[in-house]
């Protein structure tokens, strides 16, 4: 069976830790047979010939913008076969200068609730860590990317994302209505989803905001078995 080929893209806002949490996944890679390299920029995209080796993009990059050629090569590799996979505002909060980058991930992270009334707030990260719960759906309990999770708790930012119906949901979190909130009944969203175009895969998780929230047991097992199932198959 041959090597495969996993590319790692990463960079953006340093707050979500792109180097560190990127770092923690390349052993499993290695492991499961894949040889793997790391860009700082997304302008490798723009590389058709580079691009048509990679059976996996692993994508950490928060906001930033990505110019028309390295979107199209993007978005070329994935219809091709190139799997891709991400987790928080690495992918659901990618480039918000392309419409055509959401259409191709499925979901556009909008907003994390805080945890109090806006003026008793002390500007930090942690003003948008709550507890919240991931409910596994009857789809994610069958599906190879969710398989043997069962739901589970996180303290962390919980995201409110908008999205479409394409999306095969693996899981939801549902966002409370608390006394000062906008909103006037609690919302549920996707919190993983799957998202087929062209030939590939792609896998979402909303959890990973930080190193600590994918190295807990259920995030990590959710982005290594979709790293394996999104992957382009290994040839014999």
């Amino acid at each position: 069976m041959s090597t495969r080929n996993a590319l790692i893209v990463r960079g953006g806002w340093d707050g979500h830790m792109p180097v560190e949490t990127t770092d923690s996944f390349v052993g499993f890679l290695e492991d499961n047979g894949f040889a793997v390299t790391i860009e700082e920029s997304n302008e490798v995209y723009a590389d058709a010939e580079r691009m048509a080796d990679v059976d996996l993009i692993v994508q950490v990059v928060t906001m930033s913008e990505i110019s028309k050629e390295a979107l199209a090569g993007l978005i070329a590799a994935v219809r091709a076969g190139t799997g891709m996979v991400g987790w928080h505002g690495g992918i659901a909060d990618s480039y918000r200068n392309s419409a055509d980058y959401l259409q191709l991930i499925g979901g556009q992270f909008a907003h994390h609730a805080n945890i109090a009334p806006p003026e008793q707030l002390s500007g930090e990260q942690s003003d948008n860590y709550q507890e919240y719960s991931t409910e596994i759906t009857e789809l994610g309990r069958s599906h190879p990317v969710t398989a043997g999770v069962d739901d589970f708790t996180l303290t962390s930012e919980q995201y409110w994302v908008l999205s479409d119906e394409y999306n095969e949901v693996l899981a939801t979190t549902t966002q409370k209505k608390r006394d000062w909130d906008a909103w006037d009944r609690p919302v549920t969203f996707p919190a993983v989803w799957t998202r087929h175009w062209g030939d590939g895969h792609i896998v979402v998780s909303t959890a990973g905001h930080r190193l600590e929230i994918v190295q807990d047991p259920s995030v990590r097992r959710i982005i290594e078995q979709g790293m394996l199932w999104a992957a382009r198959p290994a040839q014999d």
